[in-house]
């Protein structure tokens, strides 16, 4: 059966793998450097399988230990004495699988740790004279902090002191969570494990501020999703374009490792092979009604922190712009989680991480705003819209502003100004529904505009919505959006504008246009 992993698409015999060789070297490089680090990502961003590379990658050269915090019990971190026995279990379970002599394994085994001094000597006696590097994953599943806190600050001044030739320890440490180090305490205080004072920085305390920064980008480039779909190519002796494959898996993953293996792995198991661009929008699709570990998480996080999911509504829905300001705890958070990314716009600002992202994160919000007033659409029929697979946006839109007005006409301007583009994706969400999908261009998105694609089929639809702010914008708006569709290298496009001024002075239109060589089908509610 064929299966696919987060690194790339595994079928029976034969591992097709994203090369991710030019990573795995620099990260060599700061273990050959004796550097401590941590590679906190996302959940699904290939930590463990990086890791297991790694390994494979140190073998011949150093002793490595590889151990996982995941699935130990609260037991295992209920005191000192029994952190430490389970740590030298861990080990030397590890090093069986290595090429260490049964002779250095058994003398780890054999070692009184039944405190962090003791542990400390035990360390120092059988690093003095080998150069073992220490990994573990999940650090961030421990259930009591406390003694991770207390463990990770005996590495600390073991490495200190190995600086000053006062000791000797690992040659190497690498942790790998979701959360980072310095994020421990933000962990415990989430989770009730932790009161900070009233003068304790409730987020930063961190015992690893020995660890130096890791900046190896761990997502998938278009040239590494292309040598993963070479060699799928060639071993199933097919024809595709893999440079433009490659590239739309990015255009909707920007790399994400666990996105880019689900893409493949629908389009390869469910989709008979289509190895085109309309078949990564139809595994796109079917990503964006499944559920899956990465999603429940995703979803479980914005319902548990208020201040992140309002941040992410705000940029997402309201076009606000928020600046690059990484000591905010709130956009930290969000960086941690994989949900943001800096923004490609040459300045210091932030925007969701991928489209597909937005995509599910907006139907998030929608269902949770409006979905109650998901009916207007249901009351549109559907096969007027939607005729021999063809979808009518222009029909569409002059049905919605009909609807606006009798549906709407009782919000307040305020309400409406915030949510009001909000009201035409949950308007259209279910008319494309199975057949189709939209994401928001967010590199557009502000205050003042929203340029939404919509996908339906062969079909793509590019649909500016606008807040009105007076007859003198009403070129610039123009003007951008036949930017936009020149980038996009289409004719056609849609203008949607709200005006919330009082009831006697709104214009109401619907009405096409030419301007600057492109066609707009204007229309203002």
């Amino acid at each position: 059966m064929k299966r696919f992993n987060v690194t790339g698409l595994c079928v029976p015999r034969k591992h097709y793998m994203a090369d991710i060789s030019g990573k795995i070297a620099k990260i060599k490089a700061l273990i050959d450097m004796e550097c401590y680090f941590t590679i906190n990502r996302a959940r699904q961003y290939g930590k463990t399988t990086t890791i297991a590379a790694l390994e494979r990658e140190l073998k011949e050269e150093y002793i490595v230990v590889s151990i996982s915090f995941e699935g130990l019990g609260d037991e295992s971190f209920a005191s000192s004495e029994a952190f430490c026995n389970v740590l030298i279990k861990h080990i030397v379970k590890s090093l069986r699988f290595t090429s260490a002599t049964d002779e250095y394994i058994d003398k780890w085994a054999g070692g009184d740790v039944s405190n962090f001094d003791l542990l400390s000597d035990h360390i120092t006696a059988m690093c003095k004279s080998k150069k073992v590097v220490l990994m573990i994953d999940e650090v961030d599943k421990t259930s009591n902090n406390r003694v991770f806190l207390h463990f990770l600050s005996m590495l600390r001044n073991k490495f200190l002191a190995r600086e000053n030739d006062r000791d000797y320890t690992f040659h190497s440490v690498i942790l790998a969570g979701v959360y980072d180090i310095k994020n421990i305490k933000l962990k415990m205080t989430e989770e009730g494990l932790y009161k900070p004072s009233e003068t304790e920085n409730k987020v930063y305390n961190s015992p690893w501020n020995i660890a130096v920064d890791f900046e190896v980008d761990m997502s998938f480039n278009p040239s590494e999703i292309a040598a993963m779909l070479g060699n799928y190519e060639s071993d199933h002796n097919i024809k595709m374009d893999i440079a433009a494959i490659s590239e739309e898996i990015y255009s909707y993953t920007s790399g994400y490792p666990f996105l880019v293996s689900r893409i493949c792995k629908h389009i390869d198991e469910k989709l008979n092979m289509d190895w085109t661009a309309e078949g990564v929008q139809k595994a796109v699709d079917i990503i964006l009604h499944e559920s899956n570990t990465l999603f429940d998480d995703v979803f479980k996080n914005l319902e548990n922190n208020k201040e992140l999911h309002d941040l992410i509504y705000g940029l997402l829905v309201v076009g606000e712009t928020r600046d690059l300001v990484i000591d905010n705890p709130v956009i930290n958070t969000g960086f941690m989680y994989g949900f943001l990314k800096k923004k490609e716009n040459g300045m210091r600002t932030i925007t969701i991480a991928n489209k597909i992202f937005e995509i599910r994160m907006l139907n998030y919000f929608i269902s949770k705003n409006f979905g109650t007033k998901n009916q207007i659409a249901r009351s549109v029929l559907q096969r007027d819209i939607v005729r021999d697979g063809v979808f009518d946006m222009e029909l569409c839109l002059c049905k919605f502003a009909e609807h606006y007005a009798e549906i709407f006409s009782d919000a307040d301007v305020e309400f409406l100004e915030r949510h009001g583009r909000l009201l035409f994706l949950s308007y259209l969400k279910p008319l494309i529904n199975g057949q189709g999908f939209y994401h928001i261009e967010s590199q557009f998105t502000d205050l003042r505009r929203m340029d939404v694609v919509v996908d339906f089929g062969r079909q793509q639809f590019i649909i500016e919505l606008k807040l009105w702010r007076g007859e003198q914008y009403r070129a610039e708006a123009y003007a951008q959006l036949c930017g936009y569709l020149e980038t996009k290298r289409v004719d056609t496009g849609y203008l949607l504008s709200f005006d919330f001024r009082k009831e006697s002075n709104k214009v109401r239109k619907t009405e096409w246009i030419e301007t600057g060589g492109k066609r707009i089908f204007d229309v203002m509610v």
